[in-house]
């Protein structure tokens, strides 16, 4: 239920301006969902919602760009621990130091790159799937930018 929950406010927060967590909760209801302010609120938390000037006259709420919660020691880990880059058709194999793939994959993911349709994480090696085979060029500039 909460992660129906969780997708509906999503989805109501793109579709119209929400200023309170009181509007939200009443658009819930609407939609069919018994809440109380204090979910609304817990809610708001976990989805890290946050409130952006909206038609320069009402902040409302809106989910963070999800690329600002990379944190610079992960970005730091992501440059650091990459060893080697290749790429096939749409696929993209990143070689990193033993035990490193996991959190460098959780980095790339963190990038939100609209070319990345995602990844999957070994060991040592991490397999990033790209929208494209033309976008594969690009992606692999980018993580050599990275690394530099």
């Amino acid at each position: 239920m909460k992660a129906k929950r969780h997708m509906k406010i999503r989805e109501i927060i793109k579709e119209k301006p929400i200023e309170t967590q009181e509007e939200l909760a009443e658009e819930l209801r609407k939609q069919g969902f018994n809440v109380t302010q204090a979910t609304v609120s817990r809610d708001i938390k976990e989805l890290r919602l946050i409130k952006v000037l909206r038609d320069n006259e009402h902040y409302c709420y809106a989910e963070p760009d999800r690329s600002a919660f990379i944190s610079d020691k992960l970005l730091r880990m992501l440059r650091e621990s990459i060893i080697s880059i290749a790429s096939s058709e749409n696929l993209i194999v990143i070689k990193t130091l033993s035990g490193t793939a996991s959190a460098a994959a959780e980095a790339i993911d963190g990038l939100n790159w609209d070319e990345i349709i995602g990844t999957i994480a070994g060991d040592n090696t991490i397999l990033v799937v790209a929208s494209a085979k033309s976008a594969v060029k690009d992606i692999v500039e980018k993580f050599e930018n990275i690394i530099k």
